[in-house]
Parts: C-alpha cells; structure tokens; sequence
C-alpha cells in the first residue's frame, strides 16, 4: 500500500464561516464519508487547517495512483464542484506511538 495526501482546497476564503445550507450538506456528506473511511483503515489523517484559509488534508493508503485519484475524485465536494482536490505522493515519515518507541 502506498501513502497519499490530497488537499482539499475551498471555493472562497472563510469558507468555514460563510457555507450556504448546500455547502453543509455536501461537507456533512463528505465527513461522514471520511469517517467511514477512517473506520475501515483506509484514511490515515484527516482534518482542515484553520484560520482565513480552510484548506482540508486527507492522508490515506491506496495500491496505486489510479485508485489514489479514484478516492479523491468521489468525495462528494470535489464531484459535486465544492472544493477543487490536488493528489500528492506522501510518505509518513514519523508518526506518533509507531516511531518513537512506545510499541516495541
């Protein structure tokens, strides 16, 4: 498996304090995906970055980059046209309770 990162990149600054009834729907839709997700051990690391630009971070394991895009593409703000998505490569160098000795 390999690692992936994708940026989830809002429509407008603020964006987290301006969506219409629409937008959150379509964000509730995408979260609760990305909890499913979480759940079945695909997404890594989830969550925004805050302040005037709320850009959203995903981390994640796919086979391939085919499959990579795949995810991607179908979360429901980025097939919906809510937000614009940007696949990277990743590799989690260090993590938490992995590489710091607490599991032996």
């Amino acid at each position: 498996m390999s690692e992936w990162i994708y940026f989830i990149h809002p429509p407008r600054s603020n964006f987290a304090a301006t969506m219409t009834p629409e937008e959150r729907a379509v964000w509730s839709d995408h979260f609760d995906r990305l909890q499913r997700l979480f759940k079945e051990g695909v997404m890594v690391l989830v969550g925004p970055t805050l302040g005037e630009t709320n850009t959203g971070i995903a981390v994640f394991e796919a086979p391939d980059e085919g499959a990579a895009r795949r995810l991607m593409d179908e979360d429901p703000v980025i097939a919906g046209g809510f937000a614009r998505g940007e696949l990277r490569p990743f590799r989690v160098s260090l993590l938490r309770g992995r590489d710091d000795g607490a599991n032996p």
